[in-house]
């Protein structure tokens, strides 16, 4: 997570926020079936969770980019490179599952 503490403080900040927001959500989805809501409505919750998650996964994603990826490529070592370009694809395909 080195890319993030590179990153501004306001940028890691507003990933904690929607990190706890999304906290607060997931707490908001137990309530909901501890109250016997109605599934519908606790389906909606869970894809906005899903949403917001995937978001956050996407900023985290563009900060390895710019961050660990851009330094490791212009280094011109081109193992390191290849082992770095192998690792971002296999980062993505994880986070894409």
């Amino acid at each position: 997570m080195n890319e993030l503490s590179q990153k501004s403080k306001t940028d890691k900040d507003a990933i904690i926020k929607r990190l706890r927001r999304i906290e607060g959500q997931v707490k908001g989805i137990q309530n909901m079936v501890n109250q016997d809501k109605y599934c519908v409505d606790i389906l909606v919750q869970i894809a906005a969770i899903r949403s917001a998650i995937d978001k956050v996964g996407g900023i985290i994603l563009e900060n390895h980019i710019k961050g660990c990826v851009r330094n490791t490529i212009e280094k011109d070592n081109e193992e390191k490179n290849e082992k770095m370009i192998d690792e971002l694809v296999t980062t993505i395909t994880k986070f894409m599952k």
